[in-house]
């Protein structure tokens, strides 16, 4: 069975990319990152979903960007709530990590090449997506041409990467019918980017209102709120 490595932070996005993964025949190798996040709960998330859709097998590597700050995820800054959609698209949020997808892609770069593995999965969107540079279709391209010059295994031609982003032209909406459709349960992930000491969604984060959007016009019941969590 081919390999391929699934970056899997806990969220609806990632829980999807790794349902398509498994999907297409992949055996997936989920990867996970403690980054000094202040949403930690989202790595229970990984756990849970890793488990329960049967990958192969899931690290969470430490990574502290608390060092150096930068983002409301990561330091003493306010995370933005109850913006509307239009304000989330006005710009890149503080809630932006620097770098974090080319931090994250390089670990799964490292790993793919320790497994053998030509195929990474990541669930960047360029629709839903709150303005990040490092989701846009251009990025992912320059991050696949500039990999194969990286890793020995590219320079003696043993590895030709591929990063698959199937979420990028999907609207939230479309990704959670995607994964309804894939047997995806949804209770098991976390969105929130400030979440209550007890894990609960603010319910007011642009994380939170884009997943409450897309679960409201995909015309179904986010498990969370049912659940009351």
């Amino acid at each position: 069975m081919t390999r391929a490595v699934v970056l899997l932070s806990g969220g609806l996005d990632s829980t999807t990319v790794l349902a398509i993964a498994r999907d297409q025949g992949y055996e997936t190798y989920a990867l996970s990152f403690r980054y000094g996040q202040r949403h930690q709960v989202e790595l229970e998330s990984a756990a849970r979903v890793a488990a329960a859709m049967g990958a192969a097998e899931h690290v969470i590597a430490d990574i502290d960007l608390r060092r150096f700050g930068g983002s409301a995820l990561t330091d003493d800054i306010a995370v933005p709530k109850n913006r509307d959609p239009a304000a989330m698209a006005d710009g890149i949020p503080v809630t932006y990590v620097p770098a974090r997808n080319t931090v994250f892609l390089s670990f799964a770069l490292a790993w793919a090449e320790v497994l053998e593995a030509s195929d990474i999965f990541i669930g960047v969107n360029a629709l839903d997506y709150s303005g990040y540079p490092d989701c846009r279709p251009e990025y992912i391209d320059a991050f696949e041409r500039m990999a194969d010059l990286a890793t020995k295994a590219g320079v003696e031609g043993r590895q030709r990467l591929k990063i698959h982003a199937p979420l990028m032209q999907l609207t939230k909406a479309q990704i959670i019918r995607r994964g309804v459709a894939l047997g995806v349960d949804y209770g098991l992930t976390s969105s929130c980017y400030d979440p209550a000491p007890d894990g609960r969604p603010c319910g007011q984060c642009d994380s939170c209102r884009l997943r409450a959007k897309g679960f409201a016009e995909a015309g179904l019941a986010d498990p969370l709120a049912a659940q009351g969590d």
